[in-house]
């Protein structure tokens, strides 16, 4: 079987991504790791560029922002169709030395299962969606309940999550019409798909949002001015993915609106991928100006 593609995208917040990456490159698993850095203009790329790690097979830097489901997509281009694909944020520190053996024990012994995420704190979140404990000889997650009625919390949260390769061929892409990223693929998933979704519970994560500079390990060769600007300061400063929610919410509820009506199927195309937007259904003009929208507020 081909290793599991690690899809990381990075966009400044650059202490974090030296920190939790290294995290990653000490995992006693095997992996194939997709670097994308979108238009980060803090010393992320260069710092990239400066990584010799075997199992980092590609670096990529987009020279304009267009959003992170963009730069998801453009990985999921390149996965082999037999690979497990991993997506994990750049904030996220990975406790768990064997992580990704342990979701692809999951996956083996629950067959029925294509999409798993890991649930950040312990005890599971009760701001979560309602689950239930599935275990079979010794090895357990946490099932999603299917349809709840809160659309809001009925998703994985897509800071770590883990698709096989099965559903990824039903799933198609990220939405680009939508741009509504964890929240509407792991819906899309539990509800319009054969598989089923969840949570690992055995892989620890911490998601730190800040590091002071001085607990760096770029500290002494950061080029910024510290005093009047931060990689964290960058990063606040053209994240704009609030403002786009509430902005463009409106195409995530039509899409769900016409899957529930069964005028659109599960899988959705991408710009990236010319024959499945032919065979498709793929709203051009929803996708191009969601682009516009990142390109005009997140590059300043």
């Amino acid at each position: 079987m081909a290793p599991p593609f690690i899809s990381y995208v990075t966009f400044n917040r650059l202490g974090l991504t030296i920190k939790n990456l290294a995290a990653i490159l000490e995992s006693t698993d095997d992996f194939e790791m997709h670097i994308v850095d979108n238009c980060s203009t803090d010393g992320t790329w260069e710092y990239i560029q400066s990584l010799n790690d075997s199992r980092i097979l590609s670096k990529i830097q987009i020279g304009i922002n267009v959003g992170q489901i963009y730069a998801l997509n453009l990985n999921v281009v390149r996965r082999r169709p037999e690979q497990f694909f991993i997506t994990v944020d750049n904030d996220v520190y990975i406790e768990t030395k064997d992580w990704i053996s342990r979701f692809m024990k999951v996956f083996e012994a629950f067959p029925e299962v294509g999409l798993l995420g890991v649930s950040r704190g312990e005890p599971y979140p009760a701001y979560y969606p309602p689950v239930t404990l599935k275990e079979k000889e010794g090895i357990s997650y946490l099932e999603l309940v299917h349809s709840s009625p809160d659309v809001e919390r009925d998703f994985v949260p897509g800071c770590c999550q883990c698709l096989r390769p099965e559903l990824i061929k039903e799933l198609g892409y990220w939405s680009e019409e939508n741009c509504a990223g964890e929240a509407e693929i792991s819906l899309r998933v539990n509800n319009y798909s054969s598989f089923q979704v969840g949570f690992m519970t055995d892989i620890s994560i911490k998601m730190p949002q800040a590091l002071e500079c001085a607990e760096c390990q770029y500290n002494s060769l950061c080029q910024l001015n510290k005093s009047s600007k931060t990689c964290f300061s960058i990063y606040h400063k053209n994240n704009k993915n609030e403002a786009f929610k509430e902005k463009f919410k409106w195409k995530f509820d039509e899409t769900i609106k016409d899957m529930r009506s069964g005028k659109r199927t599960l899988y959705c195309a991408s710009s990236l991928d010319a024959a499945s937007t032919e065979n498709h259904i793929f709203q051009s003009d929803w996708a191009l100006e969601n682009f516009r929208f990142y390109i005009e507020n997140a590059n300043k």
